[in-house]
């Protein structure tokens, strides 16, 4: 009988812990819409206020354009197919600069974590790079590689890669000694404890290197188009300052930041898979 309560009490325990579970899930579903539907609220307000002032001249609608002037011409820059090609350019040339940044730069942590020696021997050749103006190495690029897509991805990397290294190198030292010592107990290889301990642990701070690195690339590439390329949403933007095509200019940015919000929600799911499972 005493067994029957107990397995009556274990089950009225999971269904409330079950309710009470479904009731957060409710909770923050309705949240996370809410939120939606303010950030959508936000965005058309700023739009509309944009359009408004632009039309009773409130603003000097040559210089700061409108959202109708800007849409027009994205519309036509589609249409003649233009805009898919200066924007895949960009696109193409940001994904290779984000993905071999952290891939480099996670490789580089990776050797220095395993070869103390020489982490202290480029610690202070690291922090001097990453001090410098990497954008400024720009022209450096262009004339080592030739006025291309190359230049432009090595200026992107020249950005990521240094960035990359301090961050994760520095997650991988921060791993609890305590636990590093109980799995080195049990025999385990400087390997085993980098691939089982070091480089798990450290899932989080890679994915938000990640995310950093998103606005990093498209900074390293943008800058780069402005130097050198016939090609591009920067070509657009530098384009469009030298015929004084401010709509044009502010249609590349809004091109920009679309793409760099999809890049940076690509993370996000990625983050989902490798960090909240």
């Amino acid at each position: 009988m005493e067994r029957h309560e107990v397995n009556e009490r274990a089950e009225d325990m999971h269904l409330l812990a079950a309710r009470v579970y479904e009731t957060f899930l409710r909770r923050e579903k309705r949240q996370s819409l809410f939120v939606r539907l303010t950030q959508g609220a936000l965005l058309l307000m700023f739009v509309l206020m944009w359009e408004i002032a632009a039309r009773l001249m409130w603003i000097d609608g040559l210089l700061f354009s409108s959202p109708s002037r800007i849409g027009t011409l994205l519309l036509e820059k589609t249409a003649d197919g233009s805009l898919l090609v200066h924007t895949g350019v960009t696109v193409w040339e940001t994904i290779v600069g984000f993905v071999l940044g952290t891939l480099v730069g996670t490789a580089i942590a990776a050797l220095l974590w395993f070869s103390p020696f020489l982490s202290r021997v480029l610690d202070p050749y690291i922090v001097v790079l990453n001090s410098l103006p990497k954008v400024a190495l720009g022209p450096l690029f262009i004339v080592a590689l030739g006025p291309g897509a190359l230049s432009i991805v090595a200026t992107t990397l020249s950005i990521t890669v240094i960035i990359t290294i301090l961050v994760v190198y520095n997650s991988f030292k921060e791993v609890d000694p305590q636990l590093l010592k109980v799995v080195q107990l049990f025999g385990a290889s400087r390997s085993t404890v980098f691939r089982k301990v070091i480089l798990p642990a450290s899932y989080p701070t890679i994915v938000s290197t990640l995310k950093v690195n998103v606005g990093l690339s498209w900074v390293g590439v943008i800058v780069g188009e402005f130097l050198v390329s016939k090609q591009g949403l920067g070509y657009l933007i530098i384009y469009g300052f030298q015929v004084f095509n401010f709509t044009l200019v502010i249609g590349s940015v809004v091109v920009i930041a679309i793409a760099a919000t999809l890049m940076y929600q690509a993370v996000s799911y990625l983050e989902g898979k490798l960090v909240r499972q």
